[in-house]
């Protein structure tokens, strides 16, 4: 196959063709919408990535690295990261779609009125 035969993973769902996704490649996407999502809530609170570090107990590499999809979070870090980032932390894993909404504490929950959370998703 040459280079014009190619077509990339968007163009072959356009055309209706299954396309097979690795596990790493959906892993991936998780990882880069939950950095978005932190990006989001961090910057609207006006942080930078070495106050959250700090609020979160972690060091400023570790947030750009979450930031960036470079690392996938443990469920405590998770935590942490939320707690810091005064809000809930949603996280819905369905099919082919991920999100992650960080819903400002005091603010109405997923289902509810609409809110105030960001969401990212993959």
């Amino acid at each position: 196959m040459n280079h014009s035969q190619w077509r990339t993973r968007r163009t072959r769902k356009l055309l209706g063709e299954t396309v097979e996704e690795s596990p790493a490649y959906v892993e991936a996407g998780h990882a880069f919408a939950l950095g978005q999502a932190v990006h989001d809530r961090r910057t609207g609170l006006g942080l930078s990535q070495s106050e959250l570090a700090r609020r979160a107990g972690m060091t400023q590499s570790q947030i750009s690295n979450i930031e960036g999809g470079d690392s996938v979070p443990t469920l405590p870090l998770l935590t942490r990261l939320a707690k810091a980032l005064d809000a809930s932390l949603t996280i819905d894993l369905d099919g082919d779609i991920s999100a992650f909404v960080f819903t400002p504490h005091g603010a109405p929950g997923p289902g509810e009125e609409p809110s105030e959370g960001r969401s990212s998703a993959a």
